[in-house]
C-alpha cells in the first residue's frame, strides 16, 4: 500500500474541470488551515484527457507531472491518494481501480450512476483497507453542524417534518450544450444525480434513516444543442445538433423517516430565477431550525415554550461550531463554498493519517444512492417505496 512520505502525502487528481479545480485548491490550503495536520499533500499528478487541460493545470497549481491516461495514476507509486472528479459513468471503474491499486480515495458525489456504483466502490476501500471520502460539502457548513446537534439535543423537541429544497438555474438557459450530464449512459440519473443526492444525504445526516418515499420526475428542456468541441461547467452550444435530453430537470419526493417524521424534497436544475437557492427547514415539536446556504453562516432558530406565535431568532456561526474556527476569527465572519472543501480534505488528509474516517464516507454514498434508486422506481411506478427493503 502506498503511503506518506516523509516529504508529504503524495496527491493526484482524475478530471480537471472545475470540481478538479476546486479539490486541488482545497489541497493546497489545508495547511493554512490546518497547520497542526501532521500529513501534508503534496500535489504529484493530474489527469485529464482533454488535450492541453491538464498541462494548464500543472502550470497554474504546480503539479510535478501530468497524463491524459488516469491508468498511470492508479500505477505511479508516487502517488497515496486521489481525488476523482471525472464523470459520473467513469466514477466506478476509477475508484474501484484506484483502491485496488492502494490509493486512498476522496470521489465527487454521486459515486457512479447508481447504489450499485457507489457499493461497488465501497466494496473495494474496505477491501483495501483505504480511506474513502465523498464530496457531500453542505454538511459540513457549521451552520448545518449546529443544527444537527439541535436536533439531537431535543432542543426543538420531536422533529415531526422537514423541508429540503435544491433549487438552481445552472441549466434554465435553452442554449444549454448537450453534455454528458444530460445523457443515461454517460450522466445516469439528471437532477437526482446532482443535486438531490446532496438533498439525501442532508435530510439522512440532520434526521436518520429514510424509510419509505415517493417521487414524481420531468423534463422542461427536452432538447439542447450538441457541443463542436471540449467543454467545462455548464457551456452553452447554440446553433449545434439538437438531441435528447435523456435525464430529469426535476424532481419531488415526500418522505418518511424511520423516526416517523414526514420530509419533502424538492429538487430542479432549470429554476429560472434561482441561483443556488438550498437549505432546509426542520420542524419540532417545540421549534425549528431553518438554513438557507445562500446565507451559508447564518441559522434561523425558534425554541422555548410559547409555540404559537413564537418568534424565529438569526443566529450566526463562530468559533465552536464546526470547523469555523479555522476559517474566521469571530461570529458573523462569512466563510463560502469551497472553504467546505477545505474542511472535507482536511477530514479525508485526517483520516488518512489516523487511519480511521472522518466526514461523510462511502458507506454515505451507498445510502444516498439507494435513495435516489427509490425516487427513480418511484417516479416509473408512481408508488411508494420502501427502502428497509433495499439490499
Amino acid at each position: 500500500m502506498v503511503d506518506a512520505s516523509a516529504d508529504g502525502l503524495g496527491v493526484a487528481v482524475v478530471g480537471f474541470g472545475w470540481m478538479g479545480r476546486v479539490h486541488t485548491q482545497a489541497y493546497t490550503r489545508v495547511p493554512h488551515h490546518y497547520p497542526d495536520l501532521p500529513l501534508r499533500p503534496r500535489l504529484v499528478t493530474v489527469a485529464e484527457e482533454v488535450p492541453g487541460r491538464a498541462e494548464q493545470a500543472a502550470a497554474q497549481f504546480g503539479f510535478a507531472s501530468t497524463t491524459r491516461d488516469w491508468r498511470e495514476v492508479a500505477a505511479d507509486p508516487r502517488v497515496g491518494a486521489v481525488s476523482i472528479t471525472a464523470p459520473n459513468f467513469l466514477h466506478r471503474e476509477i475508484g474501484v481501480a484506484m483502491a485496488e491499486a492502494g490509493k486512498h480515495i476522496w470521489i465527487e458525489k454521486p459515486v457512479g450512476l447508481t447504489s450499485a456504483d457507489a457499493r461497488a466502490v465501497a466494496d473495494a476501500v474496505a477491501a483495501a483497507g483505504v480511506q474513502g471520502a465523498v464530496g457531500f460539502n453542505y454538511r459540513n457548513a457549521p451552520a448545518v453542524e449546529t443544527a444537527r446537534e439541535l436536533i439531537a439535543s431535543g432542543e426543538i423537541g420531536t422533529v415531526t417534518h422537514v423541508r429540503v429544497r435544491l433549487f438552481s438555474d445552472y441549466a434554465a438557459h435553452p442554449e444549454g450544450a448537450l453534455t454528458w450530464r444530460y445523457e443515461r449512459q454517460r450522466g445516469g440519473s439528471g437532477v437526482l444525480g446532482d443535486l438531490a443526492s446532496h438533498g439525501a444525504d442532508l435530510a439522512r445526516h440532520l434526521l436518520g434513516d429514510i424509510a419509505s418515499l415517493t417521487a414524481d420526475t420531468a423534463i422542461f428542456v427536452p432538447r439542447r444543442a450538441r457541443p463542436t468541441g471540449a467543454t467545462a461547467g455548464h457551456s452553452r452550444a447554440a446553433g449545434g445538433e439538437l438531441g435528447p435530453v435523456e435525464n430529469e430537470d426535476y424532481v419531488s419526493c415526500l418522505l418518511r423517516f424511520a423516526s416517523g417524521a414526514r420530509g419533502v424534497l424538492e429538487a430542479c436544475r432549470v429554476s429560472v430565477g434561482e441561483q443556488n437557492n438550498y437549505g432546509f427547514e426542520v420542524h419540532g415539536t417545540r421549534g425549528a431550525v431553518l438554513w438557507d446556504f445562500r446565507r451559508m453562516n447564518e441559522l434561523g432558530v425558534s425554541r422555548g415554550t410559547t409555540y404559537q406565535d413564537q418568534p424565529v431568532s438569526t443566529v450566526y456561526v463562530g468559533p465552536g461550531d464546526g470547523e469555523f474556527g479555522a476559517f474566521q476569527p469571530g461570529a458573523a465572519n462569512s466563510m463560502g463554498y469551497d472553504d467546505l472543501k477545505v474542511v472535507e480534505a482536511h477530514r479525508f488528509l485526517r483520516s488518512v493519517a489516523e487511519g480511521r474516517p472522518y466526514g461523510a464516507t462511502l458507506p454515505d454514498a451507498v445510502r444516498s444512492a439507494a435513495v435516489l434508486d427509490a425516487m427513480a422506481r418511484s417516479a416509473e411506478t408512481g408508488a411508494w417505496v420502501d427502502l428497509r427493503e433495499a439490499p
